[in-house]
């Protein structure tokens, strides 16, 4: 008797182990999504599968991609969930990417899919640039709203405008990518090199530039619609400004890392990442989400912002980022925030 009473307690200790081995499967997901976002991107994942623990590596854009191949023969990361699909597609040509189909992938807008079958990334939401611009701020400097991109150039608003560093910043990086398509390369950087005159300083944050405005610390921050949308909703004096000649944007995607040793639950959180109730989740923040049918219209989203997002070149942006890159830090990186 005594012997079987220990048969069964070795037994439910076995399954009790086993059942923490479960509860415990842990995943290292870089990302690049806002900081205060996180806890509900975890919560809300953990609602439905409380058995996969999300450990977050998070900084900028840049940061997170240089990261990614700084790793690539000794990748840390699991899942990248949130990053730029400009780095998504560099870090596929690398051959960093596990390419999977996740389950109802096909009810996505193919915008927001890989074209590759099956694809190497999905897209989440998409980020449009806009302009930031504290309406206080500006009258007590006598700065008239500018209507344009060009108009940043005038002289009237030297040392007031703040934009993001593309090194750091997927939204910097979306910035110059932007330009250099609407204007072509020659005149984009001609146009940079104007406004590079009027840069108060680039900072290494995409949201930043507007936070900075909504605060008052300078009167134009170069920043993306979202963050403009939640800063007004909080009672920012600022108008959000959408440039005439159009605005670049990128969207936010995510893939598995290649060479993963817990495919199986990287496989589960990419399934999830693209459900309504994912796409519902990134609604609160973006206003273009990848499942068509899903987005509510966000507070104070610029009405016309969508049709005035450019015909993107996602492939030029990234087989040309890092040329794009060298050269925009040879010429303005003097003026970049300390990192830290």
């Amino acid at each position: 008797m005594a012997f079987r009473k220990i048969l069964l307690t070795a037994a439910a200790a076995s399954l009790l182990v086993a059942a923490a081995a479960k509860a415990e499967t842990e995943l290292t997901v870089y990302t690049a999504v806002e900081a205060e976002d996180l806890k509900r991107y975890a919560e809300t994942f953990n609602q439905d599968h409380p058995d996969i623990k999300i450990n977050w590596v998070r900084d900028s854009t840049g940061v997170v991609t240089a990261k990614l191949l700084a790793e690539k023969n000794n990748p840390q990361a699991d899942v990248i969930w949130g990053l730029a699909a400009t780095s998504l597609l560099l870090l596929k040509t690398e051959g960093m990417l596990e390419p999977y189909a996740p389950k109802g992938v096909e009810k996505l807008d193919k915008k927001f899919v890989d074209k590759s079958s099956p694809p190497a990334w999905v897209g989440m939401d998409a980020w449009v640039a806009s302009v930031c611009f504290n309406t206080v701020e500006a009258e007590k400097l006598g700065l008239p709203a500018p209507k344009s991109w060009q108009d940043l150039t005038k002289p009237v608003y030297e040392g007031h405008v703040i934009m993001p560093n593309p090194n750091s910043s997927g939204t910097g990086f979306l910035d110059v990518s932007s330009w250099l398509q609407m204007f072509g390369e020659e005149k984009g950087w001609a146009y940079m090199d104007g406004l590079h005159q009027n840069i108060a300083r680039y900072t290494h944050s995409g949201s930043a530039p507007c936070k900075l405005a909504a605060s008052g610390e300078i009167p134009i921050g170069i920043s993306f619609a979202f963050r403009g949308a939640k800063s007004k909703a909080e009672g920012a004096p600022i108008d959000i400004i959408v440039p005439e000649e159009g605005v670049g944007w990128d969207m936010e995607a995510t893939a598995i890392v290649a060479g993963t040793s817990k495919l199986e639950a990287a496989q589960t959180l990419v399934d999830w990442t693209i459900t309504k109730k994912a796409n519902e989740m990134y609604n609160t923040g973006y206003a273009v989400v990848a499942m068509p049918g899903v987005a509510k219209p966000v507070e104070f989203f610029p009405e016309n912002l969508i049709e005035k997002m450019i015909d993107n070149d996602f492939e030029f942006a990234a087989n040309n980022r890092a040329k794009i890159l060298e050269e925009w830090q040879k010429r303005y990186d003097s003026k970049s925030e300390p990192k830290g």
